[in-house]
Parts: C-alpha cells; structure tokens; sequence
C-alpha cells in the first residue's frame, strides 16, 4: 500500500440552481448522500448519456457526489489553452489540492481520507465536457475558446468521487491518498 499527503486549497460548492459554477467556502460538511445544498447531492441520481447501459432517466447510484482537480492540472489545462489561468469553480470542483499532480491518473477505489476521518472513494476520471469550456470562453472574452477546452482537459480534467465516511472538508486540511497501485 503506498500513501502520499496533498493539501486542500479551496473548497467549493455549485448551490446556484441551473449553474454548474462552484463557488468557494471556507469548509463544506460532507454526508453519504454528498454535500448538503450542492447540485450533485444525493444518494442516487438519473443515468444520463455517461451510463449508455441504463435508460436515461434510471435511478442509479450517485458516483459523482464531489468533483476534485489538482493546481497542477489547472496549470496544464490553462498552458495547453495558452490562458494566464483555469479556476476550479470553472470546471464545477468542489474540491482543488495541491501537491499531487498525477490525480486525475488515481485508480478507481483509491482512498482520500481527510483530518477528522472524513473518506472519500474515487469514483474514476471525470471525463471534460463543454460547459467548463463556454465559462472559460466567456470569462477570457476569446471567440471559438470553448472548442480548445476538452482536447486540453483530456487526462487533466480530476476525479468524481463518493462519500464513504462522513464529516467536514476545510481549507488546509492534509489529505491523506491510499491505493495499493501508486
């Protein structure tokens, strides 16, 4: 079993409804079901074209309870689109850390256990898609910016995760990764 040690930069939540945007607190109080008032809060959820294997509209276990990117994949995003930067409430995060720039790479079922115990369980990759691109694209006032964005978030773009331990998320608090494959 290998373990390395990152730390939270930002934590964030997406409260305003029809918005993917996150906005930033100082910490977020996590339950099984996700992050209380946070767009992707819940248990279950309706498959959408991600599970091409359940009808849309399928009640299905909820994977995508927290979104989380890396500053290190935020700098490559932001170098491969040629922009001074790439925020994560951009891209949706509910989470940024630092210090662990192979993060969107963690295998599925890797571990991020937080100070107080609070767990959370890789899900996999969360693959890019358009939107993130349409708020860069406004936010940089730069015309066709958007097409730019899922070709440079490829293997860049974090993880989704579940909750498999309750508890609360804060601005500098270690983070603690466990997997048996790093």
């Amino acid at each position: 079993m290998t373990e390395q040690i990152i730390t939270v930069q930002q934590v964030l939540i997406a409260d305003t409804p029809k918005s993917f945007i996150t906005r930033e607190l100082p910490s977020i109080a996590v339950e099984l079901a996700g992050i209380p008032g946070d767009r992707h809060y819940g248990l279950l959820r309706p498959a959408d074209s991600r599970q091409k294997i359940y009808k849309k509209g399928t009640m299905i276990a909820n994977r995508r309870q927290i979104s989380i990117v890396s500053y290190e994949d935020c700098e490559q995003i932001a170098i491969r689109m040629k922009l001074p930067e790439i925020k994560p409430e951009w891209l949706g995060a509910n989470l940024m850390i630092r210090g662990f720039d192979q993060l969107t790479h963690l295998p599925a079922g890797a571990r991020l256990i937080f100070p107080d115990g609070t767990g959370l369980i890789c899900e996999g990759e969360n693959l890019p898609c358009i939107f993130p691109g349409k708020v860069i694209e406004e936010v940089y006032d730069i015309p066709k910016l958007r097409s730019k964005f899922v070709p440079a978030a490829r293997k860049a773009r974090g993880i989704v995760c579940s909750v498999e331990r309750e508890g609360r998320i804060a601005q500098g608090d270690t983070v603690q990764i466990i997997t048996a494959h790093l």
